[in-house]
């Protein structure tokens, strides 16, 4: 859910729900802001996920489709790539870069209300999302997750990892501060590993990149609780 269109603006103090000139440049403007240093490092985070030839993935709050193009990549044709996001301009832009991929497709819906398809899905990502949305819409989406995966399939939460603001450095504290939403500033102190496994999943792995952002891995544990 990497934006909105400004008729429907859900979650007013969410920085994650864009709309107008900053969906249309998203891509462009996460390139300047780290000074190029996106593209390799989501082709690392995207290796990072073992995607397999055949998986069904669900790509949550898709945005642009960057990612999911990069995910296409792994992707026969026997696997399939859903996105879903709220956005007019983001799904015109995942339309467009995905068009060579007739196996990825976008819905367009609410990542925190139920989704309008059959789970059974190997793999759902999320990226730089979660943080956007109070703790009950967050635990809603993570929910929503459990539904759609199959048994023993994997959530990926691509977001800042678990920190005290108080000890980043003064020169990237002041521009976290004035860049996100206070959503935020939340989650940096939840214990995600615990709501995860209180929702159901378990295994966990983690990647930390640059010290405050982390790709966690959950694997869904089987209903019967085995």
């Amino acid at each position: 859910m990497k934006g909105n269109n400004s008729e429907a603006r859900y979650y007013p103090k969410s920085k994650v729900e864009l709309h107008g000139f900053m969906a249309y440049h998203y891509d462009l403007m996460l390139d300047i802001v780290t000074l190029g240093g996106y593209p390799p490092f989501i082709r690392r985070v995207i290796g990072l996920m073992g995607i397999e030839p055949k998986d069904r993935i669900l790509d949550l709050g898709a945005g642009t489709g960057r990612n999911a193009c990069l995910m296409m990549g792994y992707l026969s044709s026997e696997g399939e790539l859903i996105g879903v996001d709220i956005s007019d301009e983001m799904i015109s832009q995942f339309l467009r870069k995905c068009s060579d991929f007739p196996n990825a497709r976008i819905v367009k819906a609410r990542i925190d209300r139920p989704l309008p398809f059959k789970g059974g899905f190997d793999k759902a990502f999320i990226s730089f999302t979660l943080h956007g949305f109070p703790q009950e819409v967050r635990e809603e989406i993570i929910r929503n997750a459990f539904e759609m995966l199959r048994d023993g399939g994997t959530l990926f939460i691509l977001d800042y990892n678990e920190f005290n603001l108080r000890e980043m450095p003064l020169y990237l504290r002041i521009p976290f501060k004035l860049v996100e939403c206070p959503y935020a500033f939340d989650f940096l102190r939840r214990d995600w590993k615990g709501i995860l496994a209180d929702n159901g999943f378990g295994e966990f792995e983690e990647h930390i990149f640059f010290k405050y952002v982390r790709l966690l891995k959950a694997k869904k544990r089987r209903v019967d609780g085995g």
